[in-house]
C-alpha cells in the first residue's frame, strides 16, 4: 500500500512537471508567433488600434468561447465586428494556413498574456473546431 501511494505521488508529481514544461514552451512558442503574425495589427501590449483592429487586453471574445475564437482566427472578419461595446473595421485575414498547434499556441499566449486569465487552448480544440468550420 505504501509503494502504491508513493508510485501514485511520483507518478502525478511528473505528470505536473511535464504539464507545466509544455505549457512554458507553448507560451514561449505563442509569443514568437504572435510576434510575427498578430503584432502589427494588435500591437505589442495587445492594445489594437482604436476603431480599426480590436484589442486583446480584457475582452468578451478572447476571454470567451474558444470555439467562437478558434473559428475567428481560422476564417478572419471583413464585416465591422462589435466588441464590447465598440466597433472594429478593419478585416482581419484568415489564418487557417496555420498548423493547429500553432493556433493553439498564439491563442494560449493571448489568453494568458496582456491580463487576461483565460484556460489554453490545444491542438485538438484548433482540429475539433477546424473540422466542423466551413473554410472558403
Amino acid at each position: 500500500m505504501k509503494k502504491t501511494i508513493i508510485s501514485l505521488f511520483f507518478i502525478t508529481a511528473v505528470g505536473i512537471f511535464l504539464f507545466a514544461q509544455t505549457s512554458k514552451s507553448s507560451a514561449t512558442n505563442g509569443k514568437k508567433l504572435y510576434e510575427q503574425y498578430c503584432l502589427t495589427c494588435h500591437q505589442a501590449d495587445g492594445s489594437g488600434v482604436p476603431k480599426m483592429n480590436p484589442p486583446l487586453i480584457n475582452t468578451s471574445y478572447v476571454s470567451g468561447d474558444k470555439k467562437k475564437l478558434i473559428q475567428w482566427v481560422l476564417k478572419g472578419s471583413v464585416e465591422n465586428i462589435p466588441i464590447d461595446g465598440k466597433t472594429y473595421s478593419n478585416n482581419m485575414p484568415p489564418q487557417a494556413t496555420l498548423k493547429d498547434e500553432e493556433i493553439a499556441d498564439i491563442l494560449t499566449y493571448i489568453r494568458s498574456s496582456f491580463g487576461n486569465k483565460a484556460s489554453a487552448i490545444t491542438a485538438t480544440d484548433v482540429k475539433s473546431v477546424r473540422v466542423i468550420t466551413k473554410l472558403d
